[in-house]
């Protein structure tokens, strides 16, 4: 199957370029802007092709209410509002555009996931390459088609989301008009274990939706995300904070700099060991083809002497004709004098057969 690839801000995306790795910011600067600042610039430094913020605010996301339908009940929130969460969490809105100025000048993509029609209203005014709808949101069809009506990129996210609601997500994306289309398989825990995420769905994914597929990491570790390269992500996204102890909601589940460092690297090995399929002989093993094995003589014959099984063995180098020829050799006459520990060839075997 043929995918249409993604190209944000100049970067392909998809099974023929290396993974795209999205630094997800969230609530990780904590209320300060200098936080935001330098995990952009922590992000760039580690490899990461994109550093990814949140757009909203409590009002815009829930409603004030400390009924029992907003009440947190167990997982890492345990006991907070909503409403109380997300205004804790939320990136103020005059911020967005001096960290958008403040990623172009370091170098590093930076777009959003909105979460109401005026965020996207902001994020377009501030010319966001591409939009991410999150796991929450993908059942908010008016908000998918929305933000694909700007006819920019748009990556889903499809935790919690079944078969039939990640199809329906993608149709509100093509019918508002999306031409550039990712989905990340993704599991919403925060954290999750590895075992919950199953990624033997991604390659699952690709075939039965046809566009670029990718993932949306909750695990503590990168061992869940290098692994998914294998199976066709061509997008990782993950958490990134200054600091997992740092104390912010989002902070003990994300990666620290060094990590995400050690998460580049290791999703582009991973994403060069794929290659393509190829039976040939690599570069790197050219030197040594010559300590394969070969037929070696193991006693000093004379010419014409019958070739027995104990003057022939299989030895390493390679100088000498292959393993395979030992039952064709064994029966044959020597045409010179050979020494021990010298190679059988063509030349030193009286037979055209050989």
């Amino acid at each position: 199957m043929t995918l249409t690839d993604l190209n944000i801000a100049g970067r392909g995306i998809g099974p023929n370029h290396a993974p795209y790795v999205i630094a997800e910011m969230s609530a990780n600067h904590n209320g300060s802007i200098e936080n935001a600042y330098k995990i952009i610039e922590h992000a760039k430094q580690a490899g990461a092709d994109a550093v990814k913020l949140q757009t909203y605010t409590a009002d815009t996301i829930t409603l004030n209410s400390d009924s029992e339908e907003f009440q947190i009940r167990g997982g890492l929130w345990d006991g907070r509002t909503l409403y109380d969460l997300y205004q804790e969490a939320s990136m103020p809105w005059d911020w967005h555009k001096l960290l958008f100025e403040h990623a172009r000048k370091v170098g590093i993509t930076i777009f959003s996931s909105p979460f109401d029609n005026t965020a996207i209203d902001l994020l377009e005014d501030l010319n966001a390459p591409a939009y991410k709808i999150a796991s929450f949101e993908a059942i908010d069809h008016a908000l998918i088609k929305y933000a694909a009506s700007t006819g920019k990129p748009m990556i889903i996210s499809t935790g919690m989301a079944d078969e039939e609601e990640i199809g329906e997500a993608i149709a509100a994306a093509r019918d508002g008009g999306c031409k550039e289309l990712a989905i990340l398989h993704c599991v919403s825990g925060y954290p999750a274990p590895a075992e919950d995420y199953n990624l033997r769905t991604i390659p699952d994914m690709i075939a039965k939706f046809g566009v670029v597929t990718g993932l949306s990491d909750h695990t503590l570790d990168n061992t869940t995300a290098i692994a998914s390269v294998a199976l066709g992500a061509s997008i990782i996204e993950k958490h990134f904070t200054l600091d997992r102890s740092g104390g912010g909601p989002d902070d003990s589940f994300s990666l620290e700099p060094s990590e995400m460092a050690a998460l580049c690297a290791g999703a582009n090995t991973a994403w060069q060991a794929l290659g393509k399929v190829d039976y040939g002989r690599k570069s790197s093993e050219q030197g040594n083809v010559k300590f394969r094995r070969s037929l070696y003589f193991v006693k000093d014959l004379k010419a014409g002497d019958v070739i027995t099984a104990d003057a022939v063995r299989s030895v390493r180098p390679g100088f000498g004709l292959a393993p395979k020829m030992l039952g064709t050799i064994v029966g044959q006459k020597v045409k010179k004098d050979v020494e021990y520990a010298s190679p059988v060839t063509f030349d030193s075997v009286d037979s055209g057969d050989a």
